[in-house]
């Protein structure tokens, strides 16, 4: 089925998250090395939050897809609006336990049963509970008190927390303490940088069987991302939107002032943020109307039909030469199109690796590479390629800093393990210190 004119086999910028289009920006690749690491230690609370349509429910989604039932049972609440003894209730019946008739204590009961049960048959249980921060504080508590069940010094049930800064910000108070320190992890999602706004698009527009039309130029993506601040859900509204003008518009290059217009048009209906405004001239009575586009043979505009076109029989006019721009050698410049076929495949979209309870060891939070010493790999740190070969070298400089990325990575994981063996092969000490001699230097002072 043709979901666009342009020969789309799917919606790239849905606002309904889908694991089959998630994409590994900066944030959310530590966000997943953060779960992954939580995976392997089997114990306590993981907590990520990050503000509104910054992906959280596209994270879950991606780690209930990488998750293998045969050994992990997981369970993910989003109704949160409930006090201590609903909460219990809710996660009894996600995991299948009957409790029609039982008090909280036969519930309880019922709820330690199953997670022994599920240890002795060699699966795990986790909890994901999403839009935390509407949890109530006897909610929370409850939570607590299950992640007291153990069997033979193993915790019986995990639990990932995610919700909205509000909520990072009331886990900091006093009566919350004891919560705060079972929490083994914890990320803050943020926005997308303007770097990688162009491989995002490039990315779902991929994945739903783009074949080269419609190209966003670089312009585009850098208004794309200004519109929006990089927060992905107010992208994918922006896009869609452009996408739907370009449709009308009959257009094969999308452009700064296309999405200057949309972002206005979704400006004037209270769509976004009124707190952002697009960049366009104003007057007293809010946004000035939009100027006629003065007639230009380089630009791939046409004018729109009379008709409302087919959106099962339209096909994008030949390719036009895009608008000229400023001379400009900065890489941030190049076309993000410019370097694919003319008519691309669309990506096989591969089985995400499964989580079993280790880490990998490509895999580590960046706050070790700060505790070890070790400086992070920049972009910089690339030999830059002569101007005429950087539509071709992408992918070797790609490779190149992909294993560097790798080997670095590994050394961390490494630097990991000796921390962790040194902190515990201290602890005794730490714990014991010796009471011989004047009591250190508080005595000497």
């Amino acid at each position: 089925m043709d979901h666009d004119p342009y020969g789309l086999s799917d919606r790239p910028f849905q606002l309904t998250p889908d694991p089959r289009f998630y994409f590994e920006s900066g944030t959310h690749r530590k966000a997943m090395t953060y779960l992954g690491y939580g995976l392997a230690q089997g114990e306590g609370f993981i907590v990520v939050t990050g503000d509104i349509g910054t992906g959280k429910t596209m994270l879950v989604g991606r780690l209930m897809a990488t998750i293998d039932p045969a050994r992990l049972t997981a369970i993910n609440l989003v109704s949160t609006q409930l006090d201590g003894d609903d909460i219990l209730r809710i996660v009894a019946l996600a995991l299948g336990i009957a409790i029609e008739d039982c008090g909280k204590a036969q519930v309880l009961a019922r709820l330690e049963a199953f997670l022994h049960e599920q240890v002795r048959v060699g699966r795990r249980t986790l909890l994901i509970v999403d839009e935390a921060q509407n949890l109530p504080i006897s909610a929370l508590e409850e939570l607590r008190m299950l992640s007291n069940f153990q069997s033979g010094g193993q915790a019986l049930l995990q639990i990932f927390l995610l919700g909205q800064p509000e909520f990072r910000e009331a886990l900091s108070q006093p009566r919350f303490e004891q919560l705060r320190q079972r929490v083994i992890a914890t990320h803050h999602l943020t926005a997308m940088n303007a770097e990688e706004v162009a491989p995002y698009i490039m990315h779902r527009l991929a994945c739903a069987g783009w074949n080269g039309t419609p190209r966003f130029t670089p312009d585009a993506c850098r208004a794309l991302h200004r519109m929006s601040e990089g927060i992905p859900r107010r992208l994918n509204m922006l896009a869609g939107r452009v996408m739907l003008q370009g449709a009308i518009e009959r257009l094969t290059d999308i452009d700064e002032e296309v999405v200057e217009d949309v972002a206005a048009d979704l400006y004037t209906e209270s769509i976004m943020p009124a707190n952002e405004p697009p960049t366009m001239p104003f007057n007293g009575a809010g946004i000035a109307p939009r100027k006629a586009a003065a007639p230009d043979a380089a630009r791939p505009r046409e004018a729109a039909p009379p008709a409302q076109p087919s959106y099962d029989s339209y096909a994008p006019a030949e390719d036009m030469p895009a608008e000229p721009r400023g001379a400009t050698s900065h890489m941030r410049d190049a076309d993000p199109s410019a370097a694919l076929p003319g008519n691309l495949a669309p990506p096989a979209i591969k089985q995400p690796p499964r989580y079993d309870g280790v880490v990998p060891d490509h895999e580590i939070p960046a706050a070790v590479a700060i505790a070890s010493g070790l400086a992070p790999l920049r972009a910089g740190d690339m030999p830059a390629a002569p101007a005429a070969d950087r539509g071709t070298g992408h992918a070797a400089r790609n490779a190149e800093l992909e294993a560097r990325l790798t080997e670095q990575e590994e050394i961390l994981r490494r630097t990991l393990s000796l921390l962790v063996e040194l902190m515990e092969s201290d602890a005794p000490a730490l714990r014991n210190p010796p009471s011989g001699g004047n009591g250190g230097n508080q005595d000497a002072a």
